[in-house]
């Protein structure tokens, strides 16, 4: 007795059959050709056939037909650890998604070895582009394999210039983070960075020029004894805090180059019973989702445009990716929440 073929489910043809069109309409639709125009209608009486008749492309037959598939490869260092690393892949896997694209997402652990399969893997797969992501802002050495398919750096830049990067812009976050505390009529503004300016970290850095361009522009002296240099930690955000609040002239309000470093300086005003944002005001960055909303008072904070920098540089690979070397700065927008006041005003 010889047994029947499993079904292989709804063709193309099956689809046309039910829309009234013919097989190349179909194909054309799906695809969206370039150059291709039919009508809403057309159009929608083709989606709907598939949506009943649950027709799915055939993706290895379009791999062998284009030389590409519908997938862009997601290769990243810490992509399973990283606290924001799901904000970075919901917008790249979004926006790959509204193209009927795929997201295939690699984490080598700063592994190199692993990098180098994972990405010879990707490639073995006729991925469409290359995201290559760091999981926090740094100048990061680029596979040369990269070169061979449309690649895009993601929240960190190629320290050779060649491939295109997408990153935060840190020295803007800065210079709001601190316009904010001036505004609110401090001038006595202190600040605690993440590391020391020697060790080029462009979130340091760039933090700190924003810092002192703001500074400046109100007329005011970036003064040594006001600025102190971490490791990004609590405990510095404690340690740095207790020092600048005892001295004998302290700072009415402090930045804190991220949301660890200002939840550190509450711990401090806790210990020296002090008011936050009565007896000082306090900034954060980063806008980390699973501290800054959940202090009290509530963290005010600049926030790391994870999702719109995954998508952009999803939307730069589907443009070609061209290897110019050139890096797109996004803006980090200011999140309001209670811990910041005017230095003689209660809140």
């Amino acid at each position: 007795m010889t047994k029947s073929r499993p079904s292989s489910g709804p063709t193309m043809h099956d689809v046309a059959a039910a829309a009234g069109v013919s097989q190349a309409t179909v194909s054309l639709v799906l695809n969206s050709a370039s150059g291709s125009r039919f009508s809403d209608e057309t159009r929608k009486r083709v989606m709907d056939a598939v949506q009943q008749l649950g027709y799915r492309t055939n993706a290895h037959a379009k791999t062998l037909r284009d030389g590409i598939s519908g997938i862009i490869g997601f290769l990243g260092d810490a992509v399973a650890t990283a606290p924001f690393a799901g904000k970075i892949i919901e917008g790249a896997q979004e926006r790959a998604w509204e193209d009927g694209l795929l997201l295939l997402t690699m984490n080598t652990g700063g592994d190199k070895a692993l990098e180098a399969a994972s990405l010879d893997s990707m490639l073995s797969y006729k991925v469409a582009g290359v995201v290559y992501a760091g999981m926090y802002h740094r100048r990061l050495d680029v596979p040369k394999a990269l070169s061979t398919v449309p690649s895009v750096v993601l929240n960190s830049q190629d320290r050779k210039l060649r491939l295109p990067s997408v990153a935060p812009n840190e020295e803007l976050g800065g210079y709001t983070a601190t316009r904010r505390l001036l505004d609110a009529g401090h001038e006595r503004v202190a600040m605690i960075n993440i590391e020391t300016l020697e060790s080029e970290l462009p979130a340091a850095v760039g933090r700190y020029n924003g810092y002192t361009k703001a500074m400046t522009e109100a007329g005011l002296s970036v003064r040594p004894e006001l600025v102190r240099f971490g490791s990004g930690n609590e405990l510095d955000g404690f340690t740095h805090t207790m020092d600048l609040m005892t001295d004998d002239n302290p700072p009415s309000a402090i930045f804190c180059a991220n949301d660890r470093t200002a939840w550190g300086a509450y711990q401090a005003a806790t210990e020296l019973h002090l008011s936050i944002p009565r007896d000082v005001s306090i900034i954060g960055f980063d806008n980390q989702e699973t501290l800054a909303p959940h202090l009290r008072p509530g963290l005010t904070t600049l926030e790391l445009p994870f999702v719109e920098m995954g998508r952009r540089a999803v939307d730069l690979i589907l443009q070609g990716a061209e290897p110019d070397g050139r890096v797109e700065f996004m803006t980090c927008p200011l999140i309001e929440r209670n811990s910041v006041t005017h230095p003689k005003e209660k809140p």
